[in-house]
């Protein structure tokens, strides 16, 4: 799977980004990313938005879980959901920072750890869809959980290997990892975060090729405290194509006991406090060329493709910690009575436990729509991940948050601390803190919007960039310009026509959700398009703008999936979702969303960005000293 040195990067055979006018650095990073994009060719359905197209044959009906499904899973999720339950002691795990070890063979021995591994290889072989559903079971208990088995299967050594291992790294390493061997993904440098170029550790070949020597550091390494075995991203000696010098980073297979690989720091955090996230040492590590997954330069590619499928789990997991706060909040509202009314009665109260329960409804749609299109493999899910994850976590956060504020005093306080009293130990300051990171880990909200931007921008980019690019001569430029022209001239027109319009056999309740969401987001296309004809190359630093356009492009997804969601459920009347309390959950959903993408678009024309800016390089000047003052330094 070497790559020929003739191969074209997509930049080079496309011409989709013009990186001559960038650095070296900036070059560097934007080639390997785009080199490591999985462009797969297949539509998305919320990649369409951005273009004004509402196209549902992908997910419309609403793909509900098979009946067999189901029942793939039902042992193992019941028996999970009895430990959760009976066997876990989160309040002692945060106190302690350790997760008991006779915890994790017991959930090693349920499954827990393989729960996608085929059965050929000692696994369960469940579905994506099941394993989102264990994810909201965890994310309902304990995060630390929720983290350990995340960081093991969805991006630790069983995912990597099962899309792109060898068959002999699939008998070798998914049977171990399984049956409860921990795994882990080292990515992260002291230096590096979301910028591959800079990355320092390296894995030379030795004079016989037939080994790598690993020299580096690796930071936040989830599960490497523990872990058996890990993934790890290397830099590797650079290719030549076409006269250019490629940077390749590479996946490589290490065992933790191979001599040079040491643990050299646990870190500890805000939350999660039984997070065994370390700082990993590489010297002198010798690993044979077979370690290598998905062959020689195809690191970044095996790492985004990874992501694409691992990202849901966070999200997924997010519901399970909403609907918790859901419980928590109503059950307060309910019994607390103040100025001579529950709470709950009380409009400001409402307005946040509505919130609650309208958003953790429509993240459960937004992760199972997704889950069925992994399951059915129907389409590129990479923006639909990326929507789930940057969504949901935000909307998680908003739910902790409004829980405590529910809560008052009740919920800053800590459990013990409550049970020291004689009152219920309501974790919710513990939830509070271990939330925090699902903004920030797997992709933080600011890089989840850049990536989203990055593919909302594709479709134009493969259209029109070689209109822009300098590097190509005035012939091929032309011939682009006519081309690009020949385009737009057909497909913008129809961003003024009404749509074809919501298909019959939805039901009437939810149509207007969705018909708004064909007419908006023929609106956001001719936006995206306006920015795109103003700003020129210089979009691509307009990251407030494009944030913008992002949040309403995932808020329509948001609105898409609750309605479809809701019109399956109605469809196969069952008696847990009774037709009045799903329209009156996608209503809110539709309500409480068209609210957020109405200031978006306010926001696009009338906002304080340039102001903003101004003041934060004046600060980074040193300018302002004045606010130092009347503070201890």
């Amino acid at each position: 799977m070497k790559t020929p040195d003739t191969a074209k990067s997509p930049l080079e055979s496309e011409s989709v980004i013009d990186t001559s006018k960038m650095n070296r650095g900036q070059r560097e990073a934007l080639e390997l990313t785009e080199e490591a994009r999985n462009l797969s060719g297949r539509r998305s359905f919320a990649g369409d938005l951005f273009m004004g197209r509402l196209s549902l044959e992908h997910v419309h009906p609403f793909s509900l879980q098979p009946a067999a499904d189901v029942e793939a899973g039902r042992a193992f999720l019941t028996e999970l959901e009895q430990v959760l339950k009976n066997e876990v002691d989160s309040d002692r795990i945060d106190a302690e920072g350790e997760i008991p070890d006779a915890l994790i063979d017991r959930l090693a021995k349920l499954g827990a750890f393989g729960i996608k591994i085929p059965k050929e290889y000692g696994g369960l072989g469940l579905s994506q869809t099941n394993y989102c559903r264990a994810a909201q079971l965890l994310g309902s208990v304990d995060a630390n959980l929720t983290a350990l088995l995340s960081a093991h299967q969805s991006i630790g050594v069983p995912q990597p290997v099962k899309l792109f291992g060898t068959a002999e790294q699939k008998t070798k390493y998914l049977p171990r990892v399984a049956r409860g061997e921990i795994s882990a993904f080292a990515l992260t440098e002291t230096g590096v975060g979301s910028d591959p170029a800079k990355m320092t550790t390296r894995a030379e070949p030795t004079p016989d090729g037939s080994h790598f020597v690993i020299n580096g550091e690796k930071l936040w390494c989830t599960n490497s405290v523990k872990a058996g075995v890990i993934v790890v991203m290397a830099r590797t000696p650079d290719q030549v194509v076409n006269g250019k010098t490629k940077s390749r980073i590479t996946a490589f297979i290490v065992e933790m006991n191979t001599s040079g690989v040491e643990v050299v720091a646990r870190c500890r955090f805000m939350g999660l406090r039984a997070l065994y996230n370390g700082v990993i040492r590489f010297t002198d590590v010798r690993v044979p060329r077979e370690a290598i997954i998905g062959g020689e330069g195809r690191g970044l590619k095996v790492a985004l493709t990874t992501l694409n499928t691992g990202r849901l789990t966070i999200p997924a997991a997010c519901v399970g910690l909403m609907k918790r706060c859901l419980g928590y909040a109503r059950e307060w509202s309910a019994a607390r009575v103040q100025w001579g009314a529950p709470i709950g009665k009380h409009a400001a109260v409402a307005d946040k436990l509505a919130r609650i329960a309208a958003d953790a409804f429509a993240c459960e749609a937004m992760v199972l729509l997704t889950a069925g299109l992994v399951d059915r493999d129907e389409a590129d899910i990479r923006i639909e991940a990326a929507m789930c994850k940057l969504w949901g976590s935000e909307a998680a956060w908003r739910a902790v948050d409004e829980t405590m504020q529910i809560r008052g005093g009740r919920g800053y306080e800590t459990a013990q601390s409550l049970k020291n009293r004689g009152e219920a130990p309501i974790p919710i300051e513990r939830m509070m803190r271990d939330s925090r990171i699902n903004l920030i880990f797997e992709g933080s909200s600011e890089i989840m919007r850049l990536f989203l931007a990055r593919e909302a921008l594709d479709p134009h980019l493969k259209v029109a960039g070689g209109v822009l690019d300098s590097r190509q001569p005035a012939g091929r430029r032309l011939a682009a310009a006519v081309k690009a022209g020949a385009f737009y001239a057909l497909w913008y027109p129809r961003l003024y026509w009404p749509s074809a319009g919501v298909p019959a056999d939805v039901e009437p309740a939810f149509k207007p959700a969705l018909a708004y969401v064909a007419k908006t987001g023929r609106r956001l296309a001719r936006v995206l398009f306006h920015a795109m004809v103003k700003n020129g190359p210089k979009l691509e630093r307009r990251q407030l703008l494009l944030g913008r356009i992002v949040d309403i492009g995932t808020e329509l997804f948001a609105i898409s999936s609750t309605a479809l969601y809701a019109d399956a459920l109605v469809k196969r009347v069952d008696p847990a979702h009774p037709r009045e309390e799903l329209e009156q959950l996608v209503a809110c959903v539709f309500g409480n969303s068209r609210g957020r993408i109405a200031a978006a678009f306010a926001g696009l024309g009338r906002n304080n960005d340039r102001r903003n800016y101004d003041l934060a390089q004046a600060l980074l000047e040193g300018r302002h000293a004045y606010l130092k003052k009347g503070i201890v330094e």
